[in-house]
C-alpha cells in the first residue's frame, strides 16, 4: 500500500473539506494520486447524497432574495439547526436563491438544473455539499412576489415573509411584514380566504354549534358568529396590530392611506413529518445487537 503523508491529506481536506480518515482513505485508493482521489470523490458524492436523501431534512432555512420589485423566497432544508448556521450551508442557499430570482423560476427541478457554477449545476453543488457537511440538503420551495412597494421580514432563520404594498412607507411596510410573520394569516381580508377552507371551517362551526342542544334562532347566531370570529382570526386585516394590539391592522393601514395588495410566507419545515426518535430503544437495540 502507497505510504501517505500528512501534507497529502491536508492538501486534500482543504480542497474538498472533507474528513482527515476520508481523505486518507481516498488517497489510499486512489495510489497517492491526488487529482484521482478528487475525481473518485466526486463519483461517490453520487451515491452518499443518494444515502442520506432517506433522512429526514425538516431544518434549514428561508432565503429572500429581491431586486427591485420583485422577490424570492426559497426554502432550503437540512437535518439540524447547526448546519441551518453553517457558512457552506449559507453560501449555498443565498446562491440558490439568487439564481431563481434572476430565473424567474420557482421550479424546484428548474431550479436544480441552472448553472451554479464551476461547470456544475445547483443540483450537482447540493449533492457535493451533501457530501462535504454529512446532511442531506434540499431545496424545497419557492415563492415569487411582485410589486411596487416590498416590505420584507425574516425571523431568524425559520420565518420569511415578503409584502406587497400601496401608500404608507417603509416602516409600515416592514410591520405588516412582521405581522404576518407573527399571526400567520391566510388572506389579507375574508374575500381573500379560499371557498374550500372557509366551507371546511363552517362545517366544523356548524356542527358544534347544532351539538349544544339550543334553540334554532340561537344556533344560526352561534355559527354566524363563529365564522366571523374565525375570519378575523386569519385574515390580516382583522387581526389585532402586532405593535398596538389595540388597533386592528385594517385601521392602521386606513389611517395611512395603505392597502395591503398580497403576501407570501414560507416557514421551515411545514408540513414535513419529524421523526421522533426514541433513544431508549435506540440503546437497547444497539445492547442486544452487541450481545448477539
Amino acid at each position: 500500500m502507497t505510504q501517505i503523508s500528512a501534507s497529502l491529506v491536508k492538501e486534500l481536506r482543504e480542497r474538498t473539506g472533507l474528513g482527515m480518515m476520508e481523505c486518507k482513505k481516498a488517497l489510499e485508493e486512489a495510489s497517492g494520486d491526488i487529482e484521482l482521489a478528487i475525481d473518485n470523490l466526486r463519483k461517490s458524492g453520487q451515491a452518499k447524497a443518494a444515502k442520506k436523501a432517506g433522512n429526514i431534512a425538516a431544518d434549514g432555512a428561508i432565503i429572500i432574495a429581491q431586486n427591485g420589485g420583485k422577490a424570492l423566497l426559497l426554502e432550503v432544508n437540512c437535518q439540524t439547526d447547526f448546519v441551518a448556521k453553517d457558512e457552506n450551508f449559507t453560501v449555498f442557499a443565498n446562491k440558490v436563491a439568487e439564481l431563481a430570482l434572476a430565473n424567474n423560476t420557482t421550479d424546484v427541478a428548474q431550479i436544480s438544473a441552472l448553472p451554479y457554477g464551476d461547470g456544475a449545476s445547483v443540483e450537482e453543488a447540493r449533492v457535493a455539499l451533501v457530501q462535504k457537511i454529512g446532511e442531506n440538503i434540499q431545496v424545497r420551495r419557492a415563492e415569487i412576489i411582485e410589486g411596487a412597494n416590498l416590505a420584507s421580514y425574516r425571523h431568524g432563520l425559520r420565518i420569511g415573509v415578503v409584502v406587497s404594498y400601496e401608500g404608507g412607507n417603509d416602516e409600515l411596510g416592514k410591520s405588516v411584514a412582521m405581522q404576518v410573520a407573527a399571526f400567520n394569516p391566510i388572506a389579507v381580508d375574508a374575500e381573500g380566504v379560499p371557498a374550500d377552507i372557509l366551507a371546511r371551517e363552517t362545517d366544523i362551526i356548524t356542527a358544534k354549534a347544532k351539538e349544544s342542544g339550543k334553540p334554532d334562532n340561537v344556533v344560526e347566531k352561534m355559527i354566524t358568529g363563529g365564522i366571523q370570529k374565525y375570519l378575523n382570526e386569519v385574515t390580516l386585516v382583522n387581526q389585532p396590530y402586532v405593535i398596538d394590539n389595540e388597533k386592528k391592522v385594517g385601521d392602521v393601514l386606513k389611517a395611512q392611506n395603505a392597502k395591503v395588495i398580497s403576501f407570501k410566507r414560507l416557514e421551515v419545515g411545514e408540513g414535513i413529518e419529524k421523526k421522533q426518535e426514541d433513544f431508549a430503544a435506540e440503546v437497547a437495540a444497539a445492547q442486544a445487537a452487541a450481545k448477539a
